[in-house]
């Protein structure tokens, strides 16, 4: 395949930077710039489009969502793939509607961003098991979402039900036992809200998720 030329959005600059090291090594793949919102973006795109365009969703001046669909709508030979930090189904399947080609979170690996590159170019799209999951919900054609971006916090469906039970002072193994997951998961996902919460325990995912009228 010739050489793929892709750009990066997120206000992260480290983050930005990190993803095109990591990349790196893949020589037909070619970062040819840089934006920190979708404002930035959608102007460097109209001077030098880019094959592809790797989208963070929480971004200042004009977010991931609109640009997506701006994106899609001008510029409907860019392949833009949604690479963010949330974890929530109903954003994949309303970013997938509004044209995203694909959808994956920060903690994906390079061998993985590369896949989801080089299978946007030949198919179109590319669709993990997480976003299969999701498409392949029976309840998803029925529900319509439209999700913003101004609340700081947007959690999934079990990382509330984590979040609650945690409130509630259950152990990691009995909130295992009663989502019927493994404790190991039950603590994982507890790590990744403490570290989007910028808290260091439990006790501080209780504050949390209290002052921020997280939990029901």
């Amino acid at each position: 395949m010739n050489e793929i030329t892709v750009a990066i959005a997120d206000d992260h600059k480290l983050f930005r930077k990190g993803v095109i090291l990591s990349m790196r090594p893949y020589t037909n793949i070619k970062f040819i710039f840089e934006a920190d919102n979708g404002e930035d973006l959608l102007a460097k795109i109209a001077e030098t489009q880019p094959n592809v365009v790797l989208c963070d969703l929480k971004m200042p001046i004009k977010d991931g969502i609109d640009s997506t669909k701006m994106i899609t709508k001008l510029y409907p030979d860019i392949r833009v793939i949604i690479l963010t930090m949330y974890e929530d189904e109903r954003f994949v399947g309303h970013l997938m509607d509004c044209g995203a080609a694909g959808y994956l979170l920060k903690i994906t690996d390079s061998s993985e961003i590369r896949k989801a590159i080089m299978d946007v170019m030949r198919t179109g799209f590319y669709l993990n098991p997480f976003v299969n999951k999701v498409l392949i919900k029976k309840n998803y054609s029925k529900q319509k979402f439209n999700p913003s971006l101004t609340s700081e916090v947007v959690l999934s469906e079990r990382e509330k039900e984590v979040l609650t039970l945690v409130c509630m002072e259950f152990t990691a193994a009995e909130i295992a036992q009663k989502m019927d997951i493994s404790a190991r998961t039950v603590e994982a996902i507890k790590d990744r809200l403490m570290e989007r919460f910028g808290v260091k325990n439990s006790v501080g995912l209780v504050f949390y998720a209290m002052k921020n009228s997280l939990i029901d």
